[in-house]
């Protein structure tokens, strides 16, 4: 296939470096040459490669990229690639995203990642040491220690990042965190979450062996993850609810809905994570469960103290949504269709949908209050925000220095159902429970021979 380039206007990084000698000595540069290296200048597209293409969301992610160059789509599924590659023939295809990166980093500005969850790390990590820019899906990784990796690496290798909680740039999540630091609710001492819904529910034991279909690389699609037997209750859709491959609920629409909490209280790593009611706990996928996390004091410039006090998020995932029970001071009229309910000392709000909808609780009381004046800057896009970051813009807002340690703090729910009516203590800075060793177990990842990932000094 012939090889497809940006414009004759632009460089590729090789180029780049080789030339930047020779254009010093002229008093005015060329308006591709004023971006760094291996970057677009913001008015010309980018060159973009798309890791899954198809699944849950790989052909949206692709499609909401397509202001760029898309120049190469992967996927482990040839029939879904194929798919996807119908609406953008001059792309170049792949089957494996190593052969992808390894051949084409020269000309890759920027990748997208949508894949399933236990190899979210692997990808994103071979990318960002070849200097590609990364759009990662949630949640970042399906462990602790792989969301710590990757905040390292992109500290390290100096790419822009952006994982997709999507509600992270929406209005009302910005409006969520302006009316908490203005302190019309408040100290906020509480916050409840929960999401009924969930993937494989009811299987209890690994499914009956099924044919691999004849257009599937399942070992590539298995990755790093224990050899296991294909099942059509696995891909393309249901992946997330075992415990091998996803994070259940909570990595795919927690980390939608709590990300107002994230921001507003500015919530770091917390001392504790207790696992308070679970049910169906099985060898092969997640249970519903409840659980707490205890968040110390925590600095915060937007706020006049300069810090919030403690405060403790509740999630509820699976048949263990019900287990939400309104605070005092509310019924189960005035949470309504909210998804994310802040208590505080004068007042209640809650949050719906990935953050789209902010209301004082009841909402009656959003009738005459007047919204702060705006403190954060409202965002263009999801998308668009790490696009112009990828062309030397401000850092998007939910760059990796942002979602890894978001990551990190709501990946500890998906352990804790594991130890019930325990308070496991969390060691933030060491990746470690301080009162229990096999929960420890669960912190990194088990890596087939071959699919290792080592750790990063910075």
């Amino acid at each position: 296939m012939k090889e497809q380039r940006m414009s004759k206007t632009q460089f590729t990084r090789r180029e780049f470096l080789g030339t930047t000698a020779a254009l010093a000595a002229f008093p005015i540069m060329p308006r591709h040459v004023l971006a760094r290296s291996g970057q677009p200048a913001p008015g010309e597209k980018m060159n973009t490669g798309c890791v899954g293409v198809g699944g849950m969301q790989g052909g949206n992610d692709v499609q909401s990229v397509s202001s760029q160059n898309i120049y190469a789509l992967c996927d482990v599924d040839e029939s879904q690639l194929n798919k996807t590659a119908a609406q953008y023939p001059n792309a170049k295809r792949y089957r494996d995203f190593r052969e992808m990166l390894d051949k084409e980093q020269k000309h890759l500005h920027g990748i997208t990642i949508t894949i399933p969850d236990h190899m979210h790390a692997s990808v994103a990590l071979r990318a960002m040491e070849r200097g590609i820019a990364v759009y990662c899906q949630k949640p970042l990784t399906q462990t602790v220690w792989e969301a710590r990796l990757l905040t390292k690496a992109a500290q390290k290798y100096k790419v822009a990042t952006q994982m997709g909680n999507q509600g992270y740039s929406a209005v009302a999540t910005r409006i969520a965190c302006e009316i908490i630091w203005q302190g019309d609710l408040g100290d906020i001492t509480e916050m409840h979450s929960m999401s009924a819904g969930g993937f494989s529910r009811g299987i209890t034991e690994w499914p009956p062996v099924e044919e691999v279909p004849p257009t599937l690389n399942w070992d590539l699609w298995t990755g790093r993850a224990a050899e296991h037997t294909y099942s059509s209750k696995i891909h393309p859709s249901n992946w997330r609810g075992f415990l091998d491959y996803g994070t259940q609920m909570i990595g795919d629409w927690g980390i939608h809905q709590l990300g107002p909490a994230n921001w507003a209280l500015q919530l770091g790593s917390p001392t504790s994570v207790e696992c308070i009611a679970v049910e169906g706990v099985n060898p092969v996928t997640y249970p519903s469960y409840a659980c707490k996390l205890e968040f110390p004091e925590r600095p915060n410039k937007y706020v006049p103290a300069g810090k919030m006090p403690p405060v403790v998020v509740y999630w509820y995932e699976g048949t263990m949504a019900k287990n939400f029970k309104p605070p005092a001071g509310l019924t189960a009229e005035d949470i309504g269709g909210h998804n994310e309910i802040f208590v505080g000392t004068k007042g209640f709000m809650g949050t719906s949908g990935r953050g789209e909808s902010v209301h004082l609780l009841p909402v009656d009381k959003m009738q005459s209050y007047k919204k702060p004046d705006p403190v954060l800057k409202r965002s263009p896009g999801h998308f668009e925000d790490w696009i112009r970051a990828c062309k030397g813009g401000e850092a998007s807002c939910s760059n990796f220095s942002i979602a890894g340690p978001y990551a990190e703090w709501m990946l500890l729910g998906a352990i804790c159902w594991r130890f019930p009516n325990e308070k496991l203590l969390w060691d933030g800075k060491n990746l470690r429970f301080t009162n229990n060793q096999k929960a420890n177990d669960y912190v990194k990842p088990k890596f087939r021979k071959g699919w290792e990932l080592k750790d990063i000094r910075v």
